[in-house]
């Protein structure tokens, strides 16, 4: 009875396990690698997953992107300085079967092969250029780690460089070189700044030039115009008064005798004046043979001198007929 009752109890612990090793579940983003005494069987998805208990065995690998943060490690560069350096890979399984069977752990490969990748990288530059170009070390890197690693069926997603840490020694230089760059390029800017301050007074001050050369130019024209102008309109002023006098002369139909009497009227003019002297040419003598006939046609005139001639009437006396 004893026994009857261990042997079921055994039965009931051997159904139990084996139903436990049956029934498995495989979560979201991972893999299960299903093995049959000891040989890769199959790979099933996410899900509840039945195998054959004490046959088969599960395997559950992580197909996520996983990121892998390496040692710190010394490498050298190509111009033989030491720098500590450090890195984050971000890798992929995309082959569950290739990542089990074909190395023995694929976390422990990918680290070595980061460390190797990571030297060569380095051991290919100098440090100003490990400082400043490290996307192309990271796609550098990337490129050499995926000829190694697809054969394990994984991808290496992309790789950062977080930290890059020269000598001391090193930093100080960096330092002393980055002040002197700045000095160097605050003077430039200040001489800059100073000729383009110069060129900015010379470019005002021809401008001012222009200005007022322009305004010079500008007042002369005017001064001219004025000018003309006023001897336009004093030439029309003139040439208005001598037709008026002329119109005048013209309508009162002189004789000879007037305009006698006016030229000799016009000498009397220049000869009151003290400065002035006369000089009579020779054609004059018609003039002066004028003027003595109207003095004789004058002196004929009664009354002409003051007196009354005889026989004539007295003034405010009517004459007889």
């Amino acid at each position: 009875m004893i026994a009857v009752l261990v042997v079921l109890i055994v039965v009931v612990v051997v159904l139990l396990v084996g139903v436990g090793t049956a029934v498995n579940l495989v979560q979201q983003g991972f893999s299960g690698v299903v093995t049959r005494f000891g040989r890769f069987h199959r790979e099933v998805g996410p899900g509840i997953r039945l195998i054959w208990p004490f046959f088969d065995r599960m395997i559950r690998v992580d197909m996520r992107e996983t990121p892998r943060t390496g040692d710190r490690q010394d490498v050298i560069t190509r111009d033989n300085v030491a720098v500590a350096v450090n890195a984050t890979i971000f890798s992929q399984v995309i082959d569950a079967k290739a990542a089990l069977f074909n190395v023995s752990s694929y976390f422990i490969a990918i680290d070595q092969q980061a460390r190797t990748t990571l030297r060569n990288a380095f051991g290919n530059v100098t440090l100003d250029e490990a400082l400043s170009s490290r996307e192309q070390i990271n796609a550098a890197m990337q490129v050499a780690m995926e000829q190694v690693t697809d054969k394990w069926g994984i991808r290496i997603n992309r790789i950062e460089i977080v930290d890059i840490t020269p000598p001391g020694t090193i930093l100080q230089a960096m330092a002393l070189q980055k002040t002197a760059d700045q000095e160097k390029r605050a003077r430039i800017l200040q001489s800059e700044g100073q000729q383009q301050s110069q060129v900015n007074i010379a470019e005002g001050n021809r401008q001012a030039q222009i200005k007022q050369a322009e305004g010079e130019k500008q007042a002369t024209i005017l001064r001219a115009e004025g000018a003309r102008q006023a001897a336009i309109l004093e030439a029309e002023g003139r040439a208005q008064a001598i037709e008026t006098v002329y119109s005048a002369i013209k309508g009162s139909q002189p004789d000879p005798t007037l305009v006698a009497i006016l030229q000799l009227d016009t000498l009397s003019k220049f000869a009151d004046s003290d400065n002035t002297t006369i000089v009579v040419p020779a054609e004059s003598a018609a003039l002066m043979g004028a003027a003595q006939a109207v003095k004789t046609v004058l002196a004929a005139v009664p009354g002409a001198d003051g007196t009354v001639p005889a026989g004539a009437p007295a003034q405010g006396t009517p004459a007889t007929k």
